[in-house]
């Protein structure tokens, strides 16, 4: 199984371009009949997550049976086509599940891997629905968690991703190690405190958390690879 995650940025001039992406693109995804599974994805300010939508980037999540699958796709279709010919950038960033539990729309996209130690860089997804009256909430504690994160050790970047605005919410996240992870997740109090807010307030109607080995990245945003020169991957 290959997880890809494509973003892509317009140019100002085209940014209806993006918008008309996420309508127009779910016909040939249907019919992308290798993929197990897919999202078509508005971003953060920035890229950020933000309640203000960037009205430059966008994003498409899709799992594959395997690479070449994703290949047939990245070369041949009227998706990646429609990239070629508006989008400014484009930078793809290519995982295995290493560990996965929670629902995306009752499924189980990434299947239910064995949890394994891992060397080296890992990605991580945390997407959820939010309750509608759970809202204010939510938000309110969105800011302080970005902050800890950013600031945390191995923590490499980030991007905020979603479904739709405001209550369908994701962050895709890349980190030096997967113990910077745990020490994030696990060890940092003030974001145990918004975990156990979570929980008691019951804010999602329903959450997926995901861990990835990365495998490769393919072109770029905003001028570079974010992760160029922390993987050693043989172009």
């Amino acid at each position: 199984m290959i997880v890809s995650l494509t973003i892509v940025r317009y140019q100002k001039t085209f940014t209806q371009f993006g918008l008309m992406a996420m309508a127009l693109h779910r016909i040939p995804m249907v019919f992308q009949r290798r993929c197990r599974f897919w999202k078509l994805l508005g971003s953060g300010k920035n890229g950020t997550f933000d309640l203000s939508p960037d009205w430059q980037q966008w994003g498409l999540l899709a799992v594959w049976n395997n690479r070449e699958d994703f290949d047939e796709f990245y070369k041949k279709s009227l998706v990646a086509k429609w990239w070629d010919v508006f989008a400014a950038e484009q930078w793809t960033i290519l995982c295995e599940p290493l560990q996965s539990h929670g629902r995306w729309d009752g499924r189980a996209p990434f299947g239910n891997p064995t949890p394994s130690e891992h060397t080296g860089p890992v990605a991580v997804l945390t997407r959820a629905t939010i309750r509608l009256h759970k809202l204010k909430g939510f938000w309110a504690n969105v800011d302080s968690v970005a902050k800890i994160m950013t600031s945390a050790k191995g923590y490499v970047m980030s991007l905020g991703i979603g479904e739709a605005p405001v209550f369908r919410q994701a962050t895709f996240s890349v980190w030096e190690s997967l113990d910077d992870v745990k020490a994030f997740a696990y060890r940092s109090r003030e974001h145990a405190e918004v975990i156990k807010k979570t929980r008691d307030n019951d804010w999602y109607s329903e959450e997926l958390f995901a861990r990835f080995k990365i495998i490769d990245t393919i072109g770029s945003i905003n001028g570079a690879d974010p992760l160029k020169g922390l993987l050693n991957f043989t172009k």
